[in-house]
Parts: structure tokens; sequence; C-alpha cells
């Protein structure tokens, strides 16, 4: 999912934690090129939480970050930063604080403390290198030979070198590419099948009879499900980067070729990839016109100055209505911080390129600006300011009208979107007397598609705009069975299972990339008339955790009759990359039936 997804973003966008976020630059290009400290970024004025680290040695064997965070900041009360291990499995980490203040008070709570019946000590810890600044060195350093087959390895355009970034797949023939995901969707439900058995060994047998009815698999998986003559142009939502093109030197729009790690932070074209609409690459082509034109500066993630920083693309396929949001590093508490002039100059200049100027020809629906920077501890970044157009475009999806807001999820392929949710009824087995207890579900487009199929929607949704228009969304379509809430889902979810008005309560979880929450997953294990959930996961092996949880046997902390799977689907919402949703269907698995070889 997308809430704040991004399941499926295009690009790399990874940049060291190290880099301070407002700075001005050092000096003019010429000198930029020449920094060869790669801790200069500490002796700058602006903050870093790499000033203030500190190591915590002795940990237990079994931790999560979550709990170790939990450990710092809630019942010690120290407010760490940013948690960081070394590599997966560390017994130890650095963790980042505020101010001296803040890492002196940690290291007196943490050394010395026991917990998990392990002694902790913590000590000061050195700032971490650039590591932009550090691998420039150490090509710098590289002898002849070396040299030579550096630049060897990669002779590739950039235009080859996005697409092997956002399109591996795009040269190979799309029914091939279908068979490879349907494969990986077998594999990781292998994976699953095994993972499950050792979580609840009393699952064991009830696992061997799914396994010898299903060639190997936990449960049954269907064939994999797609739009073959709409695999081209599908995105409906892109971020594109700003920056600089390394081979022309040029402000460009478009994606990373690298990540800030590797050293690459130059931007390259987007206009040969398949999966970009051709709207959305005019609209790119002719904004990349005004930030040439534009005084400002693109942003540099190396030396953290410039301005011009991002441009998000929405897109209606179906009302041919188009979305920009126009994103901005404001440089606040540094000496090139635009003024509140400075920014409403800025904003009307981009209402006069897209209503009188060459932007008037791609037509823009709905025109947005925002700034981007990293927030402070306890700040709220403001939203994007609506300042063109109309506030949000409408797409149509299985013949119902949405409307699209800056911060909206919305699927990001909207035609194969329509047989996802097919499938999602399909295996939720909905009728009349159903209540579908829709979490995580944006702008309502899931549980309103589904609504004509059952009894009652019941929706959960974190962001509040989102909430606004589900509601707003039913009213326009003219459907009355469906209600939404705003909150996390780990908090409400309880509450409003309980306004389930019929006795068969089904569960639709899309959540983000990395999951559900643990907690909500202790709920609903918890609400025992849920009796069948269907899990979207566009990636599901960072859902595997999740997927295995839900089988756990009874305890304590998981309450509740496991959820056992009986079916699943791969729908391919992202033709020509890696990427596929994998949907699968658990029913609730009475302990009582273990000793039955009936899966139903």
């Amino acid at each position: 999912m997308e809430s704040t997804q991004i399941a499926d973003n295009l690009e790399t966008k990874t940049e060291a934690d190290v880099i301070p976020e407002n700075d001005a630059k050092t000096g003019d290009e010429e000198k930029k090129t020449e920094i060869v400290d790669p801790y200069a970024y500490l002796k700058r004025q602006d903050f870093t939480s790499e000033k203030f680290k500190i190591e915590i040695r002795g940990l237990p064997k079994f931790y999560g970050i979550g709990e170790l965070k939990k450990l710092l900041n809630v019942k010690l009360k120290l407010g760490s930063n940013k948690i960081k291990p070394p590599k997966r499995g560390s017994h130890w980490v650095y963790v980042c604080f505020r101010s001296e203040e803040d890492r002196e008070e940690a290291l007196k709570a943490i050394d010395g403390f026991t917990w998990k019946n392990k002694t902790l000590s913590a000590e000061n810890a050195n700032a971490a290198p650039d590591p932009l600044v550090k691998r420039r060195i150490a090509n710098n350093q590289q002898d002849d030979n070396t040299a030579k087959r550096c630049k060897l390895e990669d002779v590739r355009t950039q235009e080859e070198i996005i697409k092997s970034n956002a399109t591996p797949l795009c040269d190979v023939p799309y029914e091939e590419q279908l068979k490879m995901k349907q494969q990986k969707a077998r594999k990781l439900l292998e994976r699953f099948g095994n993972e499950l058995a050792t979580a609840n060994r009393s699952l064991k047998p009830w696992l061997d009879s799914q396994k010898a009815k299903f060639d190997g698999l936990p449960c049954q998986l269907l064939d994999i499900v797609s739009v073959k003559d709409h695999c081209d142009g599908y995105r409906n939502k892109c971020e594109f980067t700003i920056g600089i093109n390394q081979e022309t030197k040029e402000k460009a729009i478009g994606f990373r070729l690298g990540s800030y790690v590797l050293g690459n932070t130059g931007v390259g074209p987007i206009q040969n990839l398949k999966n970009i609409p051709p709207r959305m690459k005019e609209a790119v082509s002719v904004f990349e016109k005004f930030v040439r034109s534009s005084e400002l500066d693109v942003f540099d993630p190396e030396t953290q100055s410039g301005h011009w920083k991002q441009l998000t693309a929405r897109y209606g396929f179906v009302t041919d209505q188009l979305m920009l949001i126009v994103g901005v590093n404001p440089q606040i508490g540094s000496p090139q911080q635009l003024t509140e002039q400075q920014l409403e100059d800025v904003k009307q200049k981009l209402r006069d390129f897209f209503t009188d100027g060459e932007g008037k020809c791609i037509k823009v629906t709905s025109l947005y600006f925002q700034i981007i920077r990293k927030k402070q501890a306890g700040e709220i970044l403001p939203s994007p300011e609506h300042i063109l157009g109309e506030k949000y475009i409408v797409e149509v999806l299985s013949g119902l009208k949405f409307k699209i807001s800056p911060e909206s999820f919305f699927q990001i392929n909207t035609k194969t979107a329509e047989l996802l949710y097919d499938n999602v009824g399909n295996l939720a087995d909905l009728n009349g007397e159903t209540t579908l207890l829709d979490i995580c579900c944006g702008t309502g487009t899931i549980g309103l598609s589904l609504a004509s199929k059952c009894g009652q929607v019941l929706g959960l949704e974190l962001i509040e705009e989102a909430v606004k228009y589900a509601k707003e969304n039913a009213e326009e379509n003219k459907i009355t069975n469906c209600e939404f809430f705003c909150g996390k889902a780990e908090e409400i979810i309880t509450s409003v299972a309980c306004k389930a008005v019929h006795k068969k309560v089904v569960a639709v979880v899309d959540p983000p990339r990395a999951g559900l929450h643990q907690k909500a997953v202790i709920l609903l294990r918890r609400l025992q008339n849920i009796e069948k959930m269907v899990f979207l996961a566009c990636d599901a092996k960072a859902a595997l955790k999740n997927f295995v949880d839900l089988g756990r046997p009874a305890s304590k902390t998981l309450t509740g009759d496991p959820y056992v799977p009986i079916a699943a689907v791969a729908v391919d919402l992202f033709p020509h990359t890696n990427h596929c949703e994998l949907v699968l269907c658990f029913q609730r698995m009475d302990p009582g039936q273990l000793s039955s070889n009936d899966n139903k």
C-alpha cells in the first residue's frame, strides 16, 4: 500500500543519515568537487544527530528494535533520535540523540542498566563518515588497474541505468514476466508453510494434508492475474527527483541513478520508461524547462543546499485529469533560506507558468506546492498547499468515481486494481449478511468497490483527509452501507469491529509495504467475530512475519484462535518490475479442527 506507501516506488532515494538537513554551499561548484574530508559535515552549524551518538553493548540475544526504542524513549524517557544496528542480529547498536545534554543523560541511564537479564554498557561513539565523500576518496586512491576495471564495470548510458533500476524486466516478454512472478509467489508460500509449521507445531498434521493437496504449498495458489493489454504506461502516480543530469550538467527531472551511500546523486531521464504514461512524461519535460529558467538551484544531497527537490504527478486515466505537486526545500536556518515573500513569488510564478506560460499546454487540473525538509522531533510538517485548479482529481474504478488528493492512497495501476478487488471479493466469499472490515482503507476504494456484494462496510484509516474523501466518495456514488473511521488501526480496530451488524465478519487488510503493526496483529487475533481475513501484500517478504504471527498458537499475547491460509493469488500490479501483489485469504482454525483434514 502507498499510504504513505511506497511499495512500488520506482526510484532509489536512500540518503545517508549522517548528512545534516540545512547547509549553505561550502564554495562554488569547482571547490565542491575538491572536498576530501569525510567528517567536514560535523563542523557545520546545522543539526546532525551524528554529533551526539553513543554505542550500547551487551544487548540480549533476542530483542526487537521496537522494544529497544520503547525501553529508551518510554521507560527511561531518553528521547533517542535514531537507532542504527550495524547489522542484523548484532548485540550492540548505535543510538543518536539531538543534543549533548540528551547524550550525557542517556549514558548515565543506560550504562549498567539491566534489561532482559543482560547488563548494558554505553559509551560515546564516533560519528560516521560522509559515505559519498568516503567513496570519492576511495576512488581517487585506486590504482590504475582498479580504475580501469571500475570503468569497464558500468559503461551503460543514463537511460540504460534508469531502465534497469525502474523497470528491470522491461525487455522480458510479458508472458515470461508472469511466469517468473507466479514462481516467486510459489516460493514465498513454500517458505511461509515451513515457518508456520515451526511456529505452530500443532498445525503440522493439517499443513501436511494441505501440502499433499496443493503440490507442497500450505494453500491453493490460483493463476496469476493481470491486464495484458495494459502493461505499458500504467502508473497513475510517480515521484520524480529534481537534480542534476551528470552527462549534460543541466538541471533535470527524473529518477536517481543510484543512492547517496553508493556515491551517485545524479538524476537520469525517464522518457524511455515503459510504465510511465505519456501524459506524465510530457509534464516532466515541460516543467523541466521551468526549473532550468528559475533563479533557484536544485537541491544537492551532498551539501544539503538548493531548493527545487521533487515533482509528484497523479493522473486519472479515465478522466484525463492531472495533478502536480511541486516540492521545494526552503532551507530554513541557512543563508539560503527563502523568505515568506520569496516563497509567495515562487508560487505565483508556478501559477503563471501553468495558466499563461509554456505549462498551459499540459492542462494541469490540480496544482499543489509542498515544503519538503527533514522534520525536527515532534514537528508536523504542513500538508501540500493547494495553489491552482481543483483540490483533487477524479478517477473511475469499477464503475465508481473516486476523489484523489495529494496524500490519498490509490492503487498505482487503476485497471489491474479492478481485477485485484474482484479477486479479494471472491476470496472473501461475501454476501448480504457479511460485514466487511476494511483495515487501512485509504479513500475507501476496496470497501466501496465491494459494498454491493456485502451488507455492511466499516473502514479504518490513519490519514484524516483520506477518511474525509472516503466519505465523500461514498456519498458521490450513492453508497449507503459504508462507514469510515480515522485513527491508527491498532488503536481503533476493536471499537470499530464492535459496530458490525452481521454475525459474519470478514477483514480486508491492505497495509503499507512494511506490513501491519504488531499491535494490530494482536488485536486481529483477539477479535473472535472475524471469520476470515484477506491480506493484500505489496511486499509479501516484508509481510511474512505478519502471516506467521497470525497462525501462531494461542498465548498470553496472541489470544484467540490462529488464522491459517486457505487460498492465495498473485496480481501483477507492477508490470516490467520485480514487484507483484500477493493476496492471501486466511480463515480461523479452531484447535478442535486440527485432528481433522477438513480445510473448509
